[in-house]
């Protein structure tokens, strides 16, 4: 079987640039109570007229971009997302029809925060058999959509974006070499929107109640995210037939500063080397990782033969890791 590996990536931010200051108008909290706790200083909140597909259609144009590849020739759009446009028509479909993959394959994919990754997981699979040979894998939120303004304990955490790349098959031995994926449904209970779905559809009663919005039990959370970015990264660095000191570079997912410094101590990773944007764009979901993977490539970050690490966790409870050698 073929390898797969990330051709181009692209990202992109919502419109309104929204600070800690600006929450504080809203809802009490302050600075102070929110960078000591999550890292978090800023974040992008979407305009009333800007979609999850249009974040992701940006990402994507982006991407294509980078790799060179016309929309044309993408075979399978893949979105990750917990905030799609509408229940259906799927996202990945809107996008597709708004860059013009006209023989492109589409679907959604939710995982919450891991959802990018499971994403590239998917893809790694068709292009491996030989099913595709380019596939689009976007990772888009507008989680400002779904946040309870007067809840300071997750309004102050997420924020709007997408994420892109462009995987395709690899040449040599610069591919990916390893995925690792999880779920654990009995934490779902720590992290949920309650009502909208089949279980509780949407009623005066549910809106009166406040529950289309992001419920979540933080402490929960914060041990269940330590533990299992850890063991999802060591366990795909093994199946990369890898040492753990050689990792050369980590892109997690942005949730909690703490978080991401607690993995990086465990994998014995100095902090330059891992990529950290949560300080301006908060949890950004499914986009999380794609947008800091983006921007550490347009940084440089990576050499060639680099082995780069990315790990996420989300909502299910997920989590998710993979090992590139760039």
């Amino acid at each position: 079987m073929r390898k797969s590996r990330i051709l181009g990536t692209g990202s992109e931010l919502a419109e309104n640039k929204v600070s800690n200051r600006d929450l504080a108008k809203i809802v009490d909290t302050n600075d102070e109570w929110i960078v000591s706790r999550t890292g978090i200083e800023t974040r992008y909140f979407a305009s009333p007229e800007t979609s999850t597909s249009g974040l992701a259609t940006k990402a994507a144009k982006k991407a294509l971009e980078a790799a060179g590849i016309d929309a044309a020739d993408i075979d399978l759009i893949i979105v990750a997302t917990i905030t799609p446009d509408m229940g259906f028509p799927a996202t990945a479909c809107l996008v597709q029809e708004q860059i013009g993959a006209v023989k492109a394959a589409a679907f959604d994919l939710e995982a919450a925060c891991s959802g990018f990754i499971y994403g590239m997981a998917v893809a790694d699979q068709f292009i491996s058999t030989g099913f595709y040979n380019h596939v689009l894998v976007i990772g888009a939120e507008t989680m400002s959509r779904i946040l309870d303004m007067k809840d300071r304990n997750t309004c102050v955490l997420f924020g709007d974006g997408a994420g892109a790349v462009v995987m395709g098959p690899a040449e040599g031995d610069n591919h990916i070499k390893s995925f690792h994926l999880g779920a654990d449904g009995s934490g779902g209970k720590f992290l949920y929107m309650p009502a909208g779905g089949s279980k509780m559809p949407s009623s005066h009663e549910t809106v009166d109640n406040r529950l289309h919005f992001v419920k979540m039990g933080g402490t929960d959370v914060f041990k269940f995210a330590v533990r299992t970015m850890e063991s999802s990264s060591i366990t795909a660095v093994e199946k990369a037939g890898l040492e753990v000191n050689q990792i050369d570079y980590m892109v997690p997912h942005q949730a909690n500063i703490r978080i991401i410094q607690a993995a990086a101590k465990k994998l014995n990773l100095p902090m330059e080397k891992v990529q950290v944007n949560l300080n301006h764009y908060g949890n950004m979901s499914a986009a999380s990782i794609p947008v800091a993977l983006d921007e550490a490539f347009r940084e440089n970050k990576f050499k060639k033969d680099d082995h780069v690490l990315l790990v996420g966790f989300g909502a299910g409870l997920t989590w998710a890791s993979c090992v590139i050698k760039w």
